[in-house]
């Protein structure tokens, strides 16, 4: 075969900018998709998992006596039997993969149980006898800094404090509020799930659920006191993961007992026991005072936040930074005072979720806005248009956003939507639906705005870069491209896009993306909005490394054309301890929403009747995937609007099922108009921008806003209930 180099560069379909079909989505549609809960071996033994009853108790013994006297259980372990270093955590490694002498919050794991039968292994579990001295528990995030210590440094995970521009400026009309949002959960449909294998070298293999393979390995290696190449993960299918799956759950328990037992070990947890052993969004109070000029123009900004990390670090500093940084929103002030404290307390761990920070913060500064121009007798697109941001705009760190920033342009694109047909009298489309609690009586309509703002990919100097391997041959007379990274496809479409910048820059239609596991380098997290950027970026690169080995070769016969690359988007800053200046972030992405709300304020009941956003993506490699992530975005936007909250009291969670914490199926989901706006940003592979967070940043405040345009109410608290309506 002859190979120029203008067939190796020819355009082929389902490259970038194209919807080409998913390689799983058949598979998924029809109920056939392996997900890692399908997990199965042979002569596999099956793990459970004992957990603390108590958020805060000293745990005075553990007696294993009946437990192991249960026929068909092959081990009982608890934290003498972690071979390794028994804590572990994202940030900080304070987490014990088993209790030791205390339990921080309800649900943490204490021991273990393998055997023959999931239901032997929760009967066995049922017979371990723990005494515990049961504690007063820390739940309060505001008093917890000055409460009883839960770590040996205290209860104050990390402040961050900005400080740009005079502390003491005054204005000519200022607006105060403070505000709550409550513990969102990621609720994905896939519980925690993965399959152990022991080898007979003393290594493992494991089959996981997870959104980062490397760091999962490293905390397990640690925990099984093994060198990292004895420990093997491959990512197995995996049901959604918002954050949710970035923190380890049973991976090192499942290796554990295949470990100790010599066994292939499957855990799969139930819905419950997901609410219990995943990080949630952090819960917030947020104390805020704006102050502007007579014309709308902001003269300062202060904040007060504190974020509640429960009883373990997790990704509660990163978090933390995020809600400071972006806690002005993206409009331009030159003078901000900002303090955010994140905390421990006995309450459940929270760590990553969907827009990481910026959530809490975004509902906060985007209901001053509407507060500020109420006060001013401007409307609230036009205070904000007043104060956009632009492209060369100065964060409250002082970084130059250095890429499009249309706020007020996607703010314009959302006013200027046609608004929906006045209030139906199909049931269907009344708040409470087809309940039929409602025909019409007592609905107020209301309309509302918002805009946030969502840096991309990770921040403060982390070491942020991905690795691929693209491999070229001959398959069947025809060119074949396969692609190998341990970037995990959660569910987002990475594994479309890497197929699609395959076709794009090799020309070659026919790419393979292999399975993605850790006897590659690491991919980094699939977080952040990062995968299609840095991934994306390595995939870019390794393929050009292909391309230049390829130039001017006539024929390539058997031969394997093979290129693996590390790649690394510009280089970013840590904050300054005391100002909180430095060029944290590497982009930032902008989103707008309006929100049309139909209110029963007799009895408290909401209904979205739109939902339309506008979202700069700087170039949309698949349209249709771009489109599907702000729709996603923004549902779980409208969830934490006004129905998903883990509620706590005292430390124990009330609503650990999906019949009591509550999502949005399709019946609450309102038509959307999406406008996606590709304003290349110079410095990012094919000029591309996060898409996944920045649409759950400003649907929440959005449909609150016009949950407050249609009843006259504060509302200053997600999510909004029946009560905060009623008054009842």
């Amino acid at each position: 075969m002859t190979l120029t180099p203008a067939e190796l560069t020819s355009a082929v379909s389902g490259g970038i900018g194209t919807s080409p079909q998913r390689p799983d989505g058949n598979l998924k549609v029809r109920g056939e998709f392996a997900y890692a809960s399908d997990l199965w071996h042979e002569d596999m033994i099956w793990g459970a998992t004992l957990r603390s009853p108590h958020p805060y108790a000293k745990i005075v013994s553990i007696d294993l006596t009946e437990a192991l006297k249960v026929p068909g259980v092959y081990a009982v372990l608890t934290h003498s039997d972690v071979p390794g270093r028994n804590l572990y955590g994202l940030e900080h490694k304070d987490q014990p993969v088993l209790a030791v002498d205390v339990v921080r919050y309800q649900g943490e794991p204490i021991a273990l149980v393998g055997a023959d039968h999931p239901e032997t292994a929760l009967r066995a579990m049922k017979k371990i006898a723990v005494v515990y001295d049961v504690l007063e528990p820390v739940v309060d995030m505001e008093t917890a800094v000055d409460d009883t210590p839960l770590h040996p440094g205290g209860n104050l995970v990390r402040h961050v404090p900005i400080r740009r521009g005079s502390q003491d400026v005054e204005a000519e009309v200022v607006v105060t509020g403070r505000y709550e949002v409550g513990m969102q959960d990621q609720a994905f449909l896939g519980p925690e799930s993965g399959l152990a294998v022991p080898a007979t070298d003393g290594s493992v293999d494991l089959y996981i659920a997870t959104q980062w393979l490397h760091v999962d390995r490293d905390q397990i290696a640690a925990a099984l006191g093994l060198p990292q190449d004895q420990v093997r993960l491959t990512l197995s299918g995996v049901g959604g993961a918002f954050g949710g799956r970035e923190d380890l759950s049973m991976q090192v328990h499942a290796c554990l007992l295949a470990l100790y037992t010599g066994k292939p070990v499957k855990m799969v947890y139930n819905r419950e026991e997901s609410f219990y052993g995943h990080v949630h969004r952090h819960p917030a109070v947020l104390y805020y005072e704006h102050g502007a000029d007579h014309t709308g123009k902001l003269v300062y900004v202060r904040t007060r936040m504190y974020l509640d990390g429960g009883a373990y670090a997790s990704s509660t500093p990163a978090v933390v930074a995020n809600a400071a940084t972006l806690g002005v929103g993206p409009y331009e002030v030159d003078n901000v005072t900002i303090d955010a404290y994140g905390v421990y307390t006995n309450n459940p761990p929270c760590g990553a979720m969907r827009g990481f920070g910026a959530v809490q913060a975004g509902f906060a500064y985007e209901t001053q806005m509407d507060k500020l121009a109420e006060a001013l007798g401007m409307s609230p697109v036009d205070v904000r248009v007043r104060n956009a941001m632009t492209e060369g705009s100065v964060m409250p760190t002082g970084q130059v956003v250095d890429s499009a920033a249309p706020v007020a342009q996607l703010l314009k694109l959302v006013q200027d939507k046609p608004l929906p047909a006045g209030t139906s009298s199909d049931i269907r489309e009344l708040p409470g639906g087809v309940s039929n609690t409602t025909h019409g009586e007592g609905v107020v309509r209301g309309v509302g705005y918002a805009v946030g703002i969502k840096n991309i990919c990770f921040s403060e100097g982390y070491d942020d870069y991905s690795t691929a391997r693209v491999r070229v041959s001959m398959v069947q007379g025809e060119l074949a491209a396969a692609v190998h990274t341990a970037a995990c496809e959660v569910g987002q479409g990475l594994v479309t896009i890497m197929q699609q910048i395959v076709r794009t820059e090799l020309g070659i239609e026919r790419v393979t993306v292999l399975p993605m596991d850790t006897t590659i380098g690491n991919g980094g997290s699939t977080s952040a909005s990062r995968q299609t950027y840095v991934t994306g970026g390595a995939v870019k690169a390794a393929c050009a490394l292909v391309r230049d080995k390829l130039a001017g070769r006539t024929d390539i016969g058997s031969e394997v054309i093979d290129e693996t690359t590390e790649w690394r988007h510009r280089a970013t800053e840590s904050l300054d301890p005391v100002t909180g200046q430095g060029n944290a972030h590497v982009q930032y992405g902008f989103a707008a929403h309006r929100a049309v709300v139909d209110v029963d304020v007799d009895l408290g009941l909401v209904r979205v009747v739109s939902l339309d956003c506008a979202q700069d993506v700087g170039k949309a490699l698949n349209p249709q995937a771009v489109v599907g992530q702000i729709q996603g975005g923004s549902a779980q936007g409208l969830g934490l609007a006004v129905m998903e909250e883990i509620q706590t009291s005292g430390g124990k969670v009330r609503n650990p099922s999906f019949t009591d914490y509550l999502i949005p199926t399709v019946l609450d989901m309102p038509p959307m108009s999406i406008d996606v706006l590709e304003l290349a940003d110079p410095h990012a592979p094919y000029g591309i921008r996060g898409v996944g967070e920045p649409p759950t940043i400003s649907s929440t405040p959005a449909i609150v806003a016009a949950i407050r345009a249609a009843t006259g109410l504060a509302l200053t608290r997600v999510p909004v209930r029946p009560e905060h309506l009623t008054g009842t």
